[in-house]
């Protein structure tokens, strides 16, 4: 055996021990290069240096119990925890957190308290640049209420997408269903008369199949339901809709294999109504699941549409000098509304707008709170 394979050695004053130099630190300024104590008592000897400067200064250290390997100590619940109970942290040298991931949690959200006054506060900072309190006087300011549906509370904060302005506060089913509609006016309005059989689809249908929706049960269907379906999807059809699949690819024909209601995407989900039963087309799965959360309702839809357009609200002056909002035909203060007393504003707004599609067609829309509807278009009708 050659004298490179023996690896050199040193022996250790505190502990005593002839250990290989691999086992000390590097120190330059000795000699050999090495520490002068192996890694273990070098350190035990830092942490007596360093409790004994806490106790100068009046702090006491935590004694930290011996960890068996694949675990690690949580200094804030005091426990010894496997490391898969840590997080990842690149910036640590053990690449793990400091804390397990419950205490890691609760650190994290007592950290965005402190410096955002809350969770909530930082989330709303970090996605739309505004403050809870801010967000809560834009609440107070439409009565509580969704600016769409003026169904639900608003409880969810709608932005432009592309702008990355924020245009409003609505409910968890309006601000989902313009997502499914892609921020798209025209199709929200397309939907709304499709509801009422306004398209040029339920003439088509009645045309070519000689009824502007499938009755179901009681229409088509029932000539059909006595005999066997071939299919599992028959059967579904059969079950659900009271149609087959023969009635199904006679509106997907008709549609040319578009949705109903946008054209612009494959025909794959049936639309009935929920109420009557009635068969009404086939749609995509975007148009199908925003119709569905907007209850299917025509007014609902045309108010997303114009709220989309920035039709929709609108600033009226109030006798201290200040403004306030309006988003109802006719005009309603929504701070003299509860949350509960919104269906009769609800359905007069409804009529009002449609009746009024006309004239809104030729308007040019003004942005999100803008300035006074009746100064910008002094011949418009007064509903107020």
């Amino acid at each position: 055996m050659s004298e490179s394979d023996i690896s050199p050695v040193k022996s250790c004053p505190d502990c005593g021990e002839t250990k290989s130099v691999a086992e000390f630190g590097l120190n330059k300024r000795m000699p050999d290069g090495r520490a002068r104590y192996c890694k273990p008592c070098f350190g035990a000897r830092s942490m007596a240096s360093y409790r004994k400067r806490m106790a100068a200064q009046g702090k006491q250290v935590r004694e930290r119990p011996d960890v068996p390997d694949g675990f690690k100590y949580c200094p804030r619940c005091e426990e010894a925890k496997s490391v898969a109970e840590f997080g990842r942290n690149r910036a640590e040298k053990s690449g793990l957190t400091a804390y397990c991931k419950p205490c890691h949690n609760v650190a994290m959200a007592e950290n965005k308290a402190k410096n955002h006054g809350s969770v909530r506060s930082f989330m709303l900072k970090r996605r739309y640049g505004l403050t809870a309190e801010q967000v809560d006087e834009m609440c107070e300011q439409q009565g509580g209420i969704c600016l769409i549906c003026l169904r639900s509370p608003a409880a969810h904060v709608d932005h432009d997408h592309e702008t990355g302005l924020v245009r409003g506060l609505l409910c968890f089913s309006c601000n989902g269903a313009l997502g499914q509609f892609d921020d798209e006016a025209w199709r929200l309005r397309l939907a709304a008369d499709y509801l009422e059989g306004g398209l040029s689809h339920s003439r088509l249908l009645e045309l070519e199949l000689g009824e502007s929706a499938l009755d179901g049960f009681t229409g088509r269907a029932e000539r059909t339901r006595s005999k066997k379906a071939g299919t599992s999807r028959h059967y579904r059809l059969r079950q659900r809709y009271g149609i087959n699949g023969a009635d199904e690819q006679a509106m997907i024909a008709v549609q040319r294999g578009l949705c109903a209601i946008c054209s612009n995407a494959k025909a794959e989900h049936v639309d009935h109504d929920h109420e009557t039963g009635r068969v009404r087309g086939v749609l995509c799965p975007e148009c199908n699941s925003g119709m569905g959360q907007l209850k299917d309702d025509p007014a609902t839809l045309r108010r997303a549409a114009d709220y989309l357009s920035g039709a929709l609200v609108r600033t009226r002056p109030t006798a201290d000098g200040g403004t306030r909002l309006s988003f109802t035909i006719p005009d309603v203060d929504p701070a003299a509304v509860t949350l509960d007393a919104w269906e009769m504003y609800r359905a007069k707004d409804g009529r009002t707008r449609k009746g009024i599609l006309e004239l809104r067609e030729n308007m040019v829309f003004l942005p999100y709170w803008s300035v006074e509807f009746a100064a910008t278009y002094p011949h418009a009708p007064a509903y107020s």
